[in-house]
């Protein structure tokens, strides 16, 4: 069940980008809407690409646009978002583009019109710092990486924080 209040998001289309459809939900229950490429590009093995939507964007304060990969991209093809998610904030105004990096073995093409990734409306809640002297006891304590789950007596305190 999605929200019942949508949140409106003001969009532009950038110039020469009338004939692609906005980002929009492709059922009623995704989280995520599909946006589109304004731009035909390929992208080596290894290479990385920031991609054209043809669109900008006025994100309501309190919120933010985290940008997604597509399931179906990073399964078929290698293909993701390499800072998923990618953040664009409430005070962005230039035109939104996805970075996109393939993983894969063979140049992957972008058309004008491929739905590229998802976009997610979240809110934003803003930290405050509090500095203390000391922090209170958990049983983890300072467990770092892969330190939970470990059957006991395995030590992985040589494992960096």
């Amino acid at each position: 069940m999605h929200s019942p209040d949508p949140i409106p998001v003001l969009v532009r289309r950038l110039p020469g980008n009338d004939d692609l459809p906005l980002p929009g939900y492709a059922t009623d229950g995704a989280a995520g809407m599909d946006v589109v490429a304004a731009e035909d590009v390929a992208i080596a093995p290894g290479a990385r690409q920031a991609v054209a939507t043809g669109l900008a964007v006025a994100i309501p304060a309190g919120f933010e646009i985290q940008v997604r990969p597509r399931s179906g991209l990073a399964l078929k093809h290698g293909v993701t978002v390499p800072n998923t998610p990618g953040t664009i904030d409430s005070d962005y105004r230039g035109e939104l583009k996805v970075i996109l990096i393939n993983h894969g073995d063979t140049t992957f093409v972008v058309q004008r019109g491929d739905r590229i990734a998802q976009l997610v409306l979240a809110p934003v809640t803003r930290a405050t710092w509090l500095e203390v002297e000391q922090l209170d006891e958990t049983a983890r304590g300072e467990g770092g990486f892969g330190s939970t789950g470990v059957a006991s007596g395995e030590n992985l305190s040589a494992l960096p924080g």
